[in-house]
């Protein structure tokens, strides 16, 4: 299929050493939107100020690599060219000021989750035992985001929070790598109920290729349709669209696991270690969903339209 494929998050290493070369794996006959983590809890402004720059160079000299300037412009990418945007998995890298919003959005920055995993200043995260929600604070962040054009992102958060973001934000608000509960019980899925209030801002779950959140570590296409199907059940194709959380830095992310067990649950280790659906496999889910019956403005509305969408209405 070549209409643009876009997957709202992956994660390249997360140092200035890293080889942005990789996100080429994304590459097809049509253009492809790649959103990238630049910075997580353990990274101050000063760590994603040099991420991006270094990200961003490195982007310049690929010749299959574009940086995206606007939404508009991402369709009529070149063909075989990979269009990349950057997102953050909490709001630590801001370091508390939301000055360094308009900074990071200045780089590229188009999504923030105020939370990674753990409660922090904003609210709290999926892996809590405790949800006290959006903080006084956190809603100050949401509000300064839909002033940037920044848009706000539930995934790691915790329930409570993300319904809390989705009754505070006045633009929409996504979960941009999240499987569904329902679906496959890990604390890391989202409820019905944030499914549903995401929604209702106009906003879009993102399913995710990651195997611990499909299923007992099945990164397949049949474990995703599973939980694209129900979610599109639940709150309209309009509203669902895809991302693989591909880790090109998983040895990084599984030494993190192995060196920190306190801030991951069992639920992270249960079934060995963490697998991720390969970016040549994403690249074929249209032709399997095609091979499902979906019609074909369905499939280009979970592949792409959504998510441009709100994209076009918030950047």
């Amino acid at each position: 299929m070549d209409d643009l494929l876009w997957d709202q998050h992956a994660c390249l290493p997360l140092h200035t050493g890293a080889d942005v070369a990789e996100l080429s794996r994304f590459a097809r006959t049509g253009p492809t939107f790649v959103s990238v983590n630049a910075g997580y809890s353990p990274h101050r402004f000063a760590d994603t100020d040099r991420l991006l720059r270094h990200y961003r160079a490195a982007i310049d000299c690929h010749p299959h690599l574009l940086l995206a300037t606007t939404a508009a412009h991402i369709p009529h990418s070149p063909p075989g060219t990979v269009t990349v945007a950057f997102d953050l998995e909490d709001c630590a890298p801001l370091d508390g000021d939301f000055a360094n919003l308009t900074r990071v959005a200045d780089l590229g920055v188009r999504t923030i989750a105020p939370t990674y995993n753990h409660a922090n200043r904003a609210g709290g995260g999926c892996l809590d035992a405790d949800d006290p929600g959006l903080t006084r604070w956190g809603r100050q962040l949401i509000a300064e985001m839909n002033t940037v054009g920044i848009v706000p992102d539930g995934s790691h958060c915790s329930a409570r929070t993300g319904l809390d973001m989705c009754e505070t934000s006045t633009t929409p608000v996504i979960y941009s790598h999240s499987c569904m509960r329902a679906v496959w019980d890990h604390p890391r899925n989202i409820t019905d109920d944030q499914a549903r209030a995401c929604a209702a801002t106009g906003g879009v779950v993102g399913i995710t290729g990651v195997g611990i959140f499909l299923g007992p570590n099945t990164p397949t296409l049949e474990a995703m349709v599973r939980h694209l199907e129900y979610a599109v059940e639940l709150v309209g194709i309009e509203h669902v669209g895809v991302s693989t959380d591909h880790s090109f830095d998983a040895a990084d992310f599984l030494d993190e696991i192995r060196a920190n067990p306190h801030l991951f649950d069992d639920s992270y280790t249960r079934w060995g270690p963490i697998t991720w659906m390969a970016p040549e496999t994403f690249l074929t889910l249209g032709d399997h969903l095609t091979q499902r019956g979906w019609a074909p403005a369905d499939i280009a509305a979970v592949l792409h339209g959504n998510f441009l969408r709100v994209a076009r209405e918030t950047w």
